[in-house]
């Protein structure tokens, strides 16, 4: 049963659209991967997912609940946000940083609980990061970071998790370590995740890893819903969404059996945009 709908959905800044008919379906336990070019729109659907940008057309079921008629609070009960870039303002803690997601649960003039702070602290031994709790979470690296944010929308405790580039800005290690805890959480929760990504190879390593997942490519006002990284992510596809000449290889590793990885060759034109 699909968990979260979009139908027939379209999206403009005045006279700019972004995306027209668009139709997605995401069921429970399954990762939808959004790929396309810089500027095609990526994140802003993912706001319109989020409520945050208001649809011109089609409607958004989440939970078979028009997304209209839900409260902001209520939406923040069913899906948790993971931002492409978080900007630290403020000198909170890291366990301060991680209560913020049981907003949803406490009333305005409501102190966290102490089954909150114990939830926050369960999440921390789980991640093997609690040294970090009493750290000042604007002092953290940029990994260090990501992952606190993705902590922050675990403990927010909803059936779906959106993530905008959850490896923007990161080094080659971190970046790994980011892609095998949403892997590893998706697994162990069922989470219902939707990712937009400017990599084509952050698909085929969630499919690696046995996780249920569609690939959408986002380009020219479209949304192209177009299956399971295996099918989709093919020579022809990616150089048509990112004029870009790949080799799509199937590799046999010890102790993880048949993975596919996409080496890029060359760009196929030097036209950004084109």
């Amino acid at each position: 049963m699909a968990i979260l709908t979009l139908k027939n959905a379209g999206f403009s800044f005045g006279d700019a659209v972004v995306f027209k008919d668009a139709n997605l379906k995401i069921s429970k336990g399954e990762t939808l991967c959004i790929l396309g070019p810089n500027g095609c729109g990526k994140t802003t659907l993912i706001d319109c997912i989020l409520g945050i940008n208001t649809l011109d057309k089609g409607e958004l079921t989440l939970d078979n609940h028009q997304m209209k008629n839900l409260s902001v609070k209520k939406i923040a009960q069913k899906m948790a946000y993971v931002p492409q870039k978080h900007v630290r303002h403020f000198s909170f803690s890291v366990l301060d940083v991680l209560l913020m997601g049981r907003a949803p649960y406490t009333s305005f003039y409501e102190s966290p609980k102490t089954s909150d702070r114990d939830m926050a602290c369960d999440i921390l031994n789980t991640m093997g990061l609690f040294h970090l709790k009493d750290r000042d979470y604007t002092h953290l690296s940029g990994g260090e970071t990501q992952l606190v944010m993705i902590m922050r929308a675990l403990i927010q405790d909803t059936p779906i998790i959106i993530m905008d580039e959850p490896t923007a800005h990161l080094d080659f290690k971190h970046e790994l370590i980011v892609l095998e805890t949403i892997a590893r959480l998706v697994k162990e929760r069922n989470l219902t995740l939707i990712m937009a990504s400017h990599f084509p190879n952050h698909a085929f390593y969630l499919e690696n890893e046995g996780i249920p997942i569609q690939v959408a490519f986002m380009n020219r006002q479209r949304i192209h819903l177009a299956g399971t990284p295996s099918v989709a992510l093919t020579e022809e596809n990616l150089a048509s969404f990112y004029k870009v000449k790949t080799s799509v290889i199937d590799l046999k590793l010890s102790g993880k059996g048949h993975i596919k990885h996409i080496i890029p060759i060359q760009t196929l034109d030097n036209k950004i945009g084109q």
